[in-house]
């Protein structure tokens, strides 16, 4: 960890998981400094992972569970004939626009939990193979379930970024200080 989370208010369980949601998304987000269009969709290892293309699955998550809480339909839906297409970025996508778009949607995850009247409040899991049928999971779940994918994918993110550049994350905590401070 090259980043520290701080302690929650007492009683602020929310607070708590929200701050270390967002310190896993500000990991890949870091990542991301300074690399161009070109370097973000380059695929430097045996896996069909890149910076691009991990930024899109992450919004696409982080997005889909909130459809799930709200009991709607997911904004694109996977499944095994598509399911590559959320690790690249087309043509139209940017960088940019999809940390836009990822910015939005944390708002919106946070706007969901801290308006809930409870984090024990559930929410049916889709149908999947991976998932027990008819069951349900709480808001708590959910947030534990975003921090464990964004801290997963942080850490390829890590990977890919020192594999493009050398720079590592220890130096990207400090490019992000500098580019904070100008």
């Amino acid at each position: 960890m090259v980043t520290y989370v701080g302690a929650e208010a007492p009683g602020d369980e929310r607070g708590a998981l929200l701050a270390f949601l967002e310190e896993q998304r500000s990991s890949i987000r870091r990542a991301l400094l300074g690399v161009t269009e070109e370097q973000a969709r380059i695929r430097p290892s045996a896996s069909e992972l890149s910076l691009g293309g991990l930024l899109k699955h992450v919004a696409e998550v982080e997005q889909s569970w909130q459809a799930r809480a709200r009991q709607e339909q997911p904004a694109v839906v996977r499944d095994r004939s598509n399911w590559h297409e959320c690790f690249r970025l087309t043509e139209e996508e940017t960088v940019a626009g999809q940390l836009a778009y990822w910015a939005e949607l944390a708002a919106e995850t946070e706007k969901l939990i801290r308006s809930a009247p409870s984090l024990d409040d559930t929410f049916p899991l889709p149908s999947a193979p991976w998932f027990p049928p008819d069951d349900a999971v709480s808001l708590r779940w959910l947030c534990l379930h975003l921090i464990r994918e964004m801290a997963r994918h942080a850490g390829h993110a890590d990977i890919i970024r020192e594999s493009l550049d050398g720079k590592t994350a220890f130096e990207l905590v400090g490019l992000e200080e500098q580019q904070a401070a100008s």
